[in-house]
């Protein structure tokens, strides 16, 4: 059964830094290509960055030079290192396999002082 769990996201202040981590289960991560979308309040869920099975990664134009995706394949579990974060990053992230329609629960990431 295929499960996608994500943690790491909370509060921080502008400027500041977070990691997200996805855990997978059910199959084998990097044979997928993976993505990290989000969702702020009254807003369509957004595309982040994308990882392939060939560790090609792709960003959104907003997070370039900011946000890092990257995977551990001996922990099956990808990441979202995201620094110099802006209020305007707020909003609930998720870890997705779009290939089968797979998504996490979503973990709230609040960008604030």
């Amino acid at each position: 059964q295929v499960q996608l769990v994500e943690s790491g996201g909370g509060l921080v202040q502008p400027g500041g830094s977070l990691r997200l981590s996805c855990a997978a289960s059910g199959f084998t991560l990097s044979n997928y290509a993976m993505s990290w979308y989000r969702q702020a309040p009254g807003k369509e869920r957004e595309l982040v960055a994308t990882i392939t099975p060939y560790t090609i990664t792709n960003y959104a134009d907003s997070v370039k030079g900011r946000f890092t995706i990257s995977r551990d394949n001996a922990k099956n579990t990808m990441y979202l290192q995201m620094n110099s974060l802006k209020p305007e990053d707020t909003a609930v992230y998720y870890c997705v396999r779009l290939r089968g329609g797979y998504w996490g629960q979503g973990t709230q990431v609040t960008v604030s002082s």
